[in-house]
């Protein structure tokens, strides 16, 4: 594993990660992969009722 340098758009060293900072993140990964998941979903989850649902009284 090599350090990783991060530039903005201009082309300007913004950081350098280095090698012992990744191998943290790596073994942070490893522990719980969800903390690292590109497409996060957003929204609301299905097990929720309607509120529409909840506010009616069943008989």
């Amino acid at each position: 594993m090599h350090e990783v340098k991060v530039f903005d758009s201009s082309g300007n060293l913004k950081k350098v990660i280095s090698i012992k900072k990744l191998h943290i993140r790596s073994k942070m990964q490893l522990d719980s992969p969800s903390l690292f998941r590109k497409n996060k979903r957003t929204g609301r989850s299905l097990a929720k009722p309607d509120k529409t649902e909840a506010e009616v009284p069943k008989l």
